[in-house]
C-alpha cells in the first residue's frame, strides 16, 4: 500500500516546517509521499517545502483559495498513492505514527479511519487547556465519543485516512466547513464503505491558541450540526443538544438563584470544580487547570448557542443553510 499525505496550508508556513520536521523521523520504513496544497495563501510555504525536497518525496501545489474541503480533494487528485492521509497543517506527528496507521490497517482493513490526537509538553498551557476541553469525557468529547462507536466512528479531517476507491466513489469533501468531515462519513456509510477509529494514531494538535479563535470555532462546529441533520436526518442525534441544554439550564440556574434556590447552581458548580480537578491532575498544572474551565465555558457557550440559532433558522425557518449562514460554505 503506497501512502499520499495530503496536508492544505493557509498562511502558515511555520506549521508546515514542524509538520515535515516531523516526518522525517517516522519509523516508517516504506516510501510514502507529502502532497502540500497552498489554500490560495498570502504567505506562502514554498521555501520550507523545498529545503525538505532532499529528505522526503514532496510536492508543493498552489491554487485559489476554495476552502480546506476543496484543498484536500485537490490533493488527492493529484496524489499518486491508493491510500491518502488527510493531516491538518497544525499538527506534528509521533515518530511512530505512520507504522502505527500501517498496522493497524493490515490487521482490519476499513476505507475510511481517523484517530485522535494528543497535546505536547511544549504548547502552550491555553493549547493544553483546550485540547483537554476538545478530548474530555466530562465535556463535549465525551459527548462525542458516546455518539459513536470505533467500528463506526466520523473521522475528523485533522488525523483522517481514506482509500483512493472510496475518495472516488464519493466525490470527497462537500464545501461546508466545518461538518465536511462527519458529512463525508456518512455519504462513505450511506455507500457501503467502513470507517474505524485507530486509537494508537494519534497526533499532536497545536489547534486555537487564541480564545476569539477558539470561540469562532466552535460556534462553527455548532452552526453545522442541525445542518448536517437535514442532510442526513437519519443519523441525527439528542446528544448533539447537550451544550444547548447546558447552557439554558445555566441560565436558569442564575434566575432561580435571586428566589435562593441554590441547588441547581451548586450542581454547576461541582461540575466546574471536576472540570478544575481533572485537568490540573492531567496535565500536573493548577493554572491549566484554571484555564481548562474557561476553555470549557467558551465551548459549551460557542457550540450551544450556534447550535441553537442554526435550529431556528435551518429547521424551524426552513432556510437553506447558504442563506442562513453563508460563511460556512466555500463556493
Amino acid at each position: 500500500m503506497f501512502f499520499s499525505l495530503v496536508i492544505p496550508v493557509y498562511n502558515r508556513p511555520d506549521e508546515i516546517q514542524e509538520l515535515l520536521e516531523s516526518l522525517t523521523v517516522q519509523t516508517f520504513k516504506s516510501e510514502f509521499e507529502v502532497v502540500i496544497v497552498e489554500d490560495g495563501s498570502t504567505v506562502t510555504c514554498k521555501n520550507v517545502v523545498d529545503n525538505y525536497s532532499d529528505r522526503l518525496s514532496v510536492s508543493y501545489y498552489f491554487k485559489p483559495n476554495s476552502g480546506p474541503g476543496d484543498s484536500r480533494n485537490y490533493g488527492m487528485r493529484v496524489a499518486k498513492g491508493d491510500y491518502f492521509i488527510i493531516l491538518d497543517s497544525d499538527c506534528i506527528l509521533p515518530p511512530q505514527y505512520m507504522q502505527s496507521v500501517a498496522n493497524n490497517l493490515e490487521k482490519q482493513y476499513t476505507d475510511c479511519f481517523g484517530g485522535p490526537d494528543a497535546a505536547l509538553d511544549s504548547f502552550s498551557d491555553v493549547q493544553k487547556a483546550i485540547n483537554f476541553t476538545m478530548t474530555s469525557f466530562l465535556t463535549t468529547g465525551g459527548v462525542r465519543g458516546k455518539s459513536e462507536k470505533i467500528e463506526k466512528f466520523q473521522p475528523r479531517s485533522f488525523n483522517m485516512g481514506i482509500s483512493k476507491k472510496a475518495f472516488e466513489a464519493s466525490g470527497g469533501f462537500g464545501n461546508i466547513h466545518p461538518g465536511e468531515d462527519p458529512d463525508l462519513s456518512i455519504r462513505l456509510w450511506k455507500q457501503g464503505f467502513t470507517t474505524m477509529l485507530f486509537k494508537n494514531s494519534y497526533v499532536y494538535h497545536k489547534r486555537r491558541i487564541d480564545w476569539n479563535k477558539f470561540y469562532i470555532q466552535v460556534n462553527k462546529f455548532g452552526k453545522a450540526r442541525p445542518i448536517l441533520d437535514v442532510w442526513h436526518p437519519e443519523y441525527k442525534k439528542p446528544v448533539f443538544l447537550f451544550p444547548s441544554l447546558f447552557m439554558f439550564g445555566l441560565l436558569l440556574s442564575l434566575i432561580v438563584l435571586l428566589i435562593n434556590v441554590h441547588f441547581f447552581i451548586d450542581v454547576y458548580i461541582l461540575y466546574f470544580c471536576l472540570l478544575f480537578v481533572l485537568s490540573a491532575i492531567q496535565n500536573k498544572s493548577l493554572k491549566i487547570g484554571l484555564l481548562s474551565v474557561v476553555a470549557v465555558f467558551i465551548q459549551f457557550y460557542g457550540y450551544g448557542t450556534g447550535y441553537a440559532l442554526s435550529l431556528y433558522k435551518v429547521q424551524l425557518l426552513k432556510q437553506k443553510p447558504e442563506t442562513a449562514f453563508p460563511k460556512l460554505f466555500f463556493k
